[in-house]
C-alpha cells in the first residue's frame, strides 16, 4: 500500500501526545541499549533554549528530527534511498514542495546546521509541521513519483509515530535489538509511569535504575506520577 507524507500527516497525534510518545520511545531505547551510539530513538529535553528534540538514526543514513518549542513542532525526515533526496539532483537542491512552504516561525530549522550537510544543503526527503494553534499537521505541496509506494520515506521513518501501540514497539525492538521484549514493561514506559527497578530489569537485566539517571534527566522522563 502506498504511504507517503499525505497519509502520515492525518495519522499523527497532537503535539503534546507526540512529545510524550517520543519521550517514551527514547526511554525504552535507553534501557534496551545503554550505549547511546547504538540507540535508534533519542530525546534531548534541553536541545536549545526553549526547544526539545526527538530524533532517530538507524546507522544506515536514515534519520528524523522533531523539534518541539512554544511555536509548535517541526518534523524533518531523510530516507537516503528516496528519489526525493537532494543528492539525486545535480544541484543538490531539496525536492520541490518539501520545504518551500515551511512557515516563517519554523524556517530557522530548515537552515539549522544540524539538519544540513557541510555544504548547507538541507538533508530532507519529508517535512511536516504543526503550529501551536493548528488543529492538524501540515506539509508542502509535494508531487511524488508514482513508481514507489514509500517515495519520501515517511511510512518507514514514522512507522512508530503513526502506530503507537506497545505491540508495534515490541515488534520493532525485538527485530532491531534481537532480544525478547516484555509487553507489560513497554506499556508501563509508554504510559510515562515512573520507572522502577523491576521494570528496568524486565526490559534489560544488564542495566540498573541508578545507571539510567542521566538518561532519565536528559529525556525529561517523569520521576513521579502526575
Amino acid at each position: 500500500m502506498r504511504v507517503t507524507v499525505h497519509d502520515v500527516a492525518p495519522r499523527l497525534p497532537s503535539i503534546a501526545e507526540l512529545r510524550d510518545h517520543c519521550r517514551s520511545l527514547a526511554m525504552l531505547d535507553a534501557i534496551l541499549s545503554p550505549e547511546w551510539e547504538t540507540r535508534y530513538h533519542s530525546f534531548d529535553a534541553a536541545w536549545d533554549t526553549g526547544e526539545e528534540m526527538a530524533s532517530v538514526r538507524n546507522g544506515s543514513g536514515d534519520e528524523y528530527a522533531i523539534v518541539f518549542s512554544a511555536a509548535g513542532a517541526f518534523v524533518r525526515g531523510f530516507d537516503h534511498e528516496s528519489p526525493l533526496s537532494p543528492y539525486g539532483s545535480e544541484d543538490h537542491e531539496p525536492w520541490p514542495g518539501v520545504l518551500d512552504e515551511v512557515p516563517d516561525v519554523f524556517r530557522p530549522y530548515v537552515e539549522e546546521p544540524a539538519f544540513c550537510d557541510e555544504e548547507g544543503v538541507p538533508v530532507a526527503t519529508v517535512c511536516l509541521w504543526r503550529e501551536a494553534g493548528d488543529d492538524a499537521w501540515r506539509h508542502g505541496p509535494v508531487e511524488l513519483p508514482q513508481d514507489r509506494e514509500d517515495a519520501d520515506g515517511a511510512a518507514y521513518l514514522f512507522e512508530l509515530l503513526t502506530d503507537r501501540s506497545p505491540e508495534a514497539f515490541r515488534a520493532f525492538a525485538e527485530e532491531y535489538y534481537g532480544v525478547p521484549v516484555d509487553l507489560d514493561a513497554v506499556r508501563h514506559v509508554q504510559a510515562l509511569r515512573p520507572l522502577t527497578a523491576r521494570v528496568v530489569a524486565t526490559l534489560n537485566p544488564e542495566v540498573t535504575l541508578d545507571e539510567l539517571a542521566e538518561d532519565i534527566a536528559g529525556i525529561g522522563y517523569p520521576l513521579s506520577a502526575g
